[in-house]
């Protein structure tokens, strides 16, 4: 039984500001990146990742910041750090990861490269003689007719510079102002000479002079050309890379045919991309994100990113046109954008440096020829991507849109891929006459584009397209489908952890749910009543939804916890999701923890709560997986003195899952599949190569794998998905690990 001391729980220092603690998540990634025992090509695409994560989050969190300092923001986070210190701390964090991403990058993957014969050249100074004749041939034929030099002067504007593209920025001057200032300068050379005077002053003043007739111009690199140039080789085997801006660099001088190019340099700036859509005045939601999405370009530029050694003349220019502060710019120390590394991590003939995809095995319980609606009535399938397969989602829908049985389909779509099956089944459905309901949320942020395209796509069908709820982000995975039987009306559901994205379900992991309870159907029908407009239930059977009740089940499910451990009862708590920065839930976690309650948690990204701190969290432990999938599943698994109870859902503890979106939580309850993801839980938590341990202060440290058998958790799945399809089920007591020997 535990002790529970008066500790106050909602003290600053209990807790890790959110944003620090993503750059954390983001140093576990670049940590793949640096070990040496991950496939190179695995490396190298780490290490773009943290790259995109970053473009992400200076858009988003950083821009969100900026606008809270310039509005005079200075409430406290949980951590006790008002806006502009966040900034500061971010800044100082942001500066050390970006030199550790460029070390890696120059000092370790380039090297590892130039040992397979894959040659990142870094710059086109180190071109041949025939390489170099190979890339002036490449740009004049391919690249010079597609660019478009933009000067700058009392006629031309400072033009607009896109989010995330990438530049070169130039300082010329005309041949005919150089020819005039050498012959001034020659002129009072001779003049002092007759006059017995030095000449260094003259020479002094023709730069000034020289410097004063400098002008600005700016081209974007071209985003329908290859950024990776692929180069002859000398060498057998050899394969040469040179990057597009160093082909631009070398042959500035032809898109200013009257002017000396006196330098040029790259230059990328990221802008406030973060929203803002004021749903109560927009008569049309649809058009006025569509509004929204063309001012992304035109944010505030938040970030600078440039050369290392450029010119200070053409940074002054680019600082004072683009209103950066020092700290907000970043001297890099090679190509900028490392993004284009994942094009690198393409190249054919390196299969042995890259992870072997893995196919998604088939799922034993739908592994007949029958179709998929008398096989969910058998019984609850789970589904595990993407160790199994997601074709039986896709085929679900499918089924039904082509079944004359079925006479209505509803569902809920946040993220799909750019070709989706889904939506063309939808349609079809639409077509065949049965009722089509989809809520298409268009505020999925960065996926709005996409998302209006396939919502315009499904009003032409015929489908009812509903476009989200004012003022919340419908985050939740669910699918119905309403089916007449011999024996009346039937509901066949689909909930999931992930998106209906046929493409994402091969890299992320995930769990989904086919049943056909009659309890869950008469929710599932409630839930989307209440999407299309009308009112809420008086009750529900079995599904918890935020925003209206989802905060207080967990805060509930805690409290059992903490009740049954102070009476002396078996309690435990294990929890997974992608991020943990909710207060009252990590308040309720500390105080359950005081009490005795073991609490175990696998959090991938964000973690604003501190384990091991002595008398507050000393049972809790935190746990971070970063691996070849993204770990994206949510599983809550609640100990109720023996009577076990585990969910699944759609939400992370954060308040804007708690608070500001739809959200589903989903009981499991046969034991048969209560028993496959407590199986997933065990397996995650004595993961020994992929596994970071969260300190008290915050930071992470790497499992210490001396002396203990080695367990990859994303591997072992991938080999009991195979074994599962070819074998019977096994209980949990005669499950075996499958100790992976390295790495490969």
């Amino acid at each position: 039984m535990g002790s529970e001391e008066k500790i106050d729980v909602n003290q600053p220092e209990y807790y890790v500001n959110r944003e620090l603690s993503w750059l954390e998540f983001n140093n576990r990634v670049l940590e793949e990146a640096r070990d040496k025992e991950v496939l190179l090509f695995e490396r190298m695409k780490f290490l773009s990742i943290t790259a995109s994560n970053l473009d992400e989050f200076f858009m988003v969190r950083v821009a969100s910041l900026k606008d809270m300092v310039h509005a005079g923001y200075e409430k406290r986070d949980i951590a006790g750090m008002t806006p502009k210190e966040q900034l500061a701390a971010i800044s100082a964090k942001t500066h050390e990861l970006v030199n550790h991403q460029y070390s890696t990058l120059s000092r370790s993957i380039k090297p590892a490269l130039k040992k397979e014969k894959l040659i990142l050249l870094d710059g086109h100074e180190d071109m041949t003689g025939k390489q170099a004749e190979y890339a002036d041939r490449y740009f004049m034929d391919y690249v010079y007719p597609v660019l478009t030099p933009m000067a700058v002067d009392s006629s031309r504007p400072f033009p607009l510079i896109r989010n995330k593209s990438l530049n070169l920025g130039a300082l010329l001057i005309k041949k005919d102002t150089v020819k005039e200032l050498m012959q001034e300068t020659k002129e009072e050379n001779e003049k002092n000479k007759k006059n017995g005077k030095a000449s260094s002053k003259s020479s002094g003043k023709t730069e000034k002079k020289l410097e004063k007739e400098l002008e600005f111009a700016t081209v974007q690199m071209p985003s329908g050309i290859p950024r990776l140039i692929l180069l002859p080789s000398e060498k057998e085997g050899e394969k040469p890379v040179i990057l597009l801006e160093e082909l631009i660099e070398r042959n500035i001088h032809k898109l200013f045919l009257n002017y000396e190019v006196i330098c040029a340099h790259p230059y990328r700036i990221m802008r406030n991309a973060d929203l803002t859509i004021e749903e109560d005045e927009a008569e049309d939601l649809l058009k006025e994100i569509e509004k929204q999405i063309k001012k992304r370009q035109w944010g505030e530029a938040i970030r600078l990113e440039v050369e290392e050694h450029i010119d200070k003349r053409l940074l002054k220019i680019l600082r004072k046109e683009l209103d950066m502060k020092e700290e907000d710019i970043y001297y890099i120390n090679g190509p900028l954008d490392l993004t284009f590394l994942m094009k690198l991590y393409g190249t054919e003939g390196y299969a042995h440096l890259r992870t072997a995809k893995f196919v998604p095995q088939p799922i034993k319980e739908l592994s007949t020829e029958e179709d998929i609606f008398t096989q969910i009535r058998r019984g609850d399938i789970l589904l595990h991507h993407p160790y199994q397969t997601f074709e039986p989602v896709v085929s679900f829908i499918r089924q039904a849109a082509k079944d004359p049985d079925v006479l209505a389909i509803k569902q809920t779509l946040y993220r799909v891929s750019g070709n989706s099956p889904i939506i063309a089944s939808l349609a079809e459905a639409a077509e065949n006459g049965k009722q089509v309901s989809v809520l298409v949320e268009l505020k999925a942020r960065f996926d709005e584009e996409n998302n209006i395209i396939w919502a315009k796509k499904l009003e032409k069908a015929g489908c009812h397209v509903i476009y989200g709820l004012l003022g919340l982000k419908t985050h939740s995975k669910i699918t119905l489908v309403v089916r007449s039987e011999e024996d009346g009306i039937r509901r066949y559901v689909h909930l999931g952890t992930g998106n209906y994205n046929d493409a994402t379900a091969k890299l992320y992991t995930d769990l989904g749910l086919f049943t056909c309870s009659r309890a869950i159907g008469e929710d599932a029908t409630a839930v989307f009543n209440m999407l299309s407009g009308y009112s809420e239930p008086l009750g529900w059977n079995k599904l918890s939804l935020a925003p209206l009740w989802l905060r207080e089940k967990f805060l509930n499910l805690i409290e059992r916890e903490r009740k049954h451990a102070k009476e002396g009862r078996e309690a435990f708590i294990e929890a997974k999701m992608n991020s943990l920065c909710d207060k009252e839930i990590i308040a309720a976690l500390y105080t359950a923890a005081q009490a005795g309650v073991k609490i175990r948690l696998l959090v991938r990204g964000i973690c604003c709560l501190r384990p091991e701190i002595p008398g507050v969290s000393e049972t809790i432990e935190v746990h971070s997986i970063v691996g070849n999938y993204l770990e994206h599943a949510r599983i809550f698994r609640f100990c109720n003195n023996g009577e076990e109870e585990i969910y699944l859902g759609s939400a992370d503890w954060m308040p804007r899952n708690l608070d500001r979106r739809v959200e589903i939580l989903f009981p499991i309850e046969e034991e048969k599949l209560k028993e496959k993801v407590r199986h997933i839980l065990q397996v995650q938590f004595a993961d020994t190569e992929n596994k970071h341990i969260m300190k008290m202060d915050g930071s992470y440290e790497a499992i210490d794998r001396r002396g203990k058998v080695k367990i990859d958790a994303q591997k072992q799945f991938c080999i009991e998905a195979q074994k599962e399809i070819q074998i019977e089920e096994k209980s949990v007591e005669n499950r075996v690990f499958y100790p992976l020997e390295n790495k490969q």
